[in-house]
């Protein structure tokens, strides 16, 4: 089961648990605007650099544009082998400004 997560969860995975913050939107997507500390691994892209850009020893929490693609992101990396027990889903990017 997908962890869906709220903003303050987020914030304290990131700063507590030291978790990676991936944003799976396109390039595009992302120049127009990230978030704060978040790293861009557009979903396309996600099964052919996982092994090299996401640290399997640390909890991740992913967004996208609506919550869609995070939450196929989080499958793909489950059937890679990725514990799905260290993966969080913050949905849509919109979602870090309700705790502003």
């Amino acid at each position: 089961m997908i962890n869906r997560i709220d903003c303050h969860e987020a914030k304290r995975m990131i700063e507590q648990d030291n978790a990676q913050f991936v944003d799976v939107r396109t390039p595009e997507e992302f120049s127009e605007g990230a978030l704060p500390g978040a790293v861009n691994i557009p979903l396309q892209d996600l099964a052919a650099v996982a092994e090299t850009q996401i640290d399997a020893g640390r909890p991740l929490v992913l967004y996208c544009r609506s919550g869609n693609r995070s939450q196929m992101a989080i499958q793909m990396l489950v059937s890679m082998g990725y514990d799905v027990n260290d993966m969080a889903d913050l949905g849509p990017f919109t979602a870090w400004f309700a705790c502003e």
